[in-house]
């Protein structure tokens, strides 16, 4: 009898440790390169901010998805008025914030208001201008009434600028971030993660992860022993020169996507000489986007000649406006009355697309005359510093903000870039409806924007992403600046 108990606890401990073994994990760890500055999409541009936040802890009455799509999000549905200038949004019911409050129509008035306010800080209020008023019909009905129609209301509606806030909570979610969506965030060290967790209750579609860790990890020769050891088990946005110390192990996943990040090097428009046309000119035509690319992107951005993504139906190819000419580039130096050249400086944000290009850039640059003084800048002083203070000469950035030519438009913007033909042909766009009419004017603010250079327009920013073989449901593209967790499970 004491053999057959034991052969049957036997049996018992080995089928428990089966399901054990059968089970897929739930937690993960994830490598990012940027911290983020804060924690609230409504006030900031870092894209850091959104590839934690958007979709994970916060929603918007609509989501951008996987291939740029339009999708319902806190919004069920919607119907728009045969003028275009009314949007009717029937909002889920039973939805919570993370604090156990009720989530209602109120909120989205109060929302849709503050991102549109005078005293905004949202950094991309202009995206909300077209919006006339916002009425709450009942708690679950809000009627939005737009001065003018806009082509892109509902695609505006679901990026990390638009995500729907409590009052309650708004003044600080910068700190502690308290949305709807089915994560809620955790913990915070600066300097080293972020952890989120999965929320109890969530009014959609459960997820598969528990828990979720955003590790900061700043670059390729951190993240390859990270990788390797399984500490960090993804890199969505991995550094492309660590690549081929990955490529190969079955370990792992190697995925080559596409993302909507314009890599420019950035003029300041308003200071001396780079006010001059054919001092723009002549940067333009002493690079060399290839040896740019090689360098910053191991060969595999995109080269572009305008501000918008091959991937782009209304995309424009103008790489050929300012070919790499370095006799042409000393040309039109001597033209803006510089036969000599001239010294500035060029201030490089922490990523490698930024400090590596920049090296190259520096170097052709020298080619014809132009000196630059490197000076390399953490993300919080760029922010300050170059996109708030526009206390710059020269910059590299990627802007991976979707459908955002229009900041060419804005005024005060940190580029300050300034064309009336350009603004008018924004200004007709944001009326526009019509998707042959709207890439027809698409078309014509590239070729200005080519034509006048107030960027030398580089490469469109590769999506290389490296994660754990057994992971699945992480985005292979990036249509929008995201990290979206929602569909991420393990495979056993």
């Amino acid at each position: 009898m004491r053999a057959w108990q034991s052969i049957l606890a036997a049996t018992a401990v080995a089928l428990a440790s089966s399901t054990m073994a059968m089970a897929a994990r739930t937690d993960l760890v994830l490598g990012v390169p940027l911290e983020p500055p804060h924690l609230d999409p409504t006030a900031g541009a870092a894209a850091a901010i959104d590839e934690v936040l958007y979709t994970n802890v916060f929603e918007g009455l609509t989501r951008i998805g996987s291939k740029g799509e339009v999708l319902p999000a806190l919004a069920e549905s919607w119907t728009v008025s045969d003028d275009g200038k009314t949007y009717t949004f029937k909002l889920h019911t039973g939805v919570k914030f993370h604090d156990g409050s009720d989530f209602n129509a109120d909120d989205v008035k109060f929302s849709l208001d503050r991102a549109r306010a005078e005293n905004s800080t949202n950094a991309q209020k202009k995206l909300f201008a077209a919006i006339d008023t916002v009425e709450v019909v009942d708690p679950t009905t809000v009627k939005v009434s737009l001065k003018h129609p806009e082509g892109q209301f509902l695609y505006n509606m679901g990026i990390g600028d638009a995500i729907i806030v409590a009052p309650e909570s708004a003044e600080t979610n910068k700190e502690k971030p308290i949305g709807t969506g089915p994560f809620k965030f955790d913990s915070w060290a600066k300097g080293s993660s972020i952890k989120l967790s999965k929320t109890d209750g969530y009014w959609g579609d459960a997820v598969f992860l528990d828990k979720v860790e955003f590790r900061i990890v700043p670059d390729a020769a951190a993240a390859i022993p990270a990788l390797l050891s399984g500490d960090v088990q993804a890199f969505p946005f991995f550094q492309p020169d660590g690549v081929s110390q990955i490529e190969g192990d079955p370990r792992f996943k190697v995925v080559i996507g596409s993302t909507e990040g314009e890599t420019i090097l950035t003029m300041n428009n308003k200071k001396p000489p780079f006010d001059k046309l054919e001092v723009r000119q002549a940067i333009a035509s002493a690079i060399d986007r290839k040896a740019v690319i090689d360098a910053a992107s191991n060969g595999l951005g995109q080269p572009i000649g305008s501000f918008m993504s091959p991937a782009n139906p209304a995309y424009v190819d103008l790489t050929a406006t300012y070919p790499h000419d370095v006799a042409k580039a000393k040309e039109y130096l001597k033209a803006a009355g510089l036969e000599g050249g001239f010294s500035a400086t060029i201030k490089l944000p922490p990523p490698s697309y930024a400090r590596l290009g920049g090296e190259v850039i520096a170097s052709q640059l020298r080619e014809v005359g132009i000196n630059l003084e490197i000076i390399p800048v953490e993300w919080a002083d760029w922010l300050s510093k170059v996109f708030t203070d526009k206390d710059f000469d020269l910059t590299i950035v990627s802007h991976t903000e979707a459908n955002d030519i229009d900041i060419f438009s804005r005024p005060g913007y940190y580029f300050q870039y300034e064309n009336p033909e350009f603004n008018k042909l924004i200004e007709e766009l944001a009326v526009t409806n019509d998707e042959a009419k709207r890439n027809e004017l698409l078309g014509s603010a590239q070729k200005i924007l080519a034509q006048d250079v107030p960027a030398v327009f580089l490469y469109e920013l590769p999506k290389v992403g490296v994660w754990d073989a057994k992971l699945e449901g992480l985005w292979d593209n990036a249509p929008i600046q995201a990290n979206d967790l929602t569909k991420v499970k393990w495979l056993e």
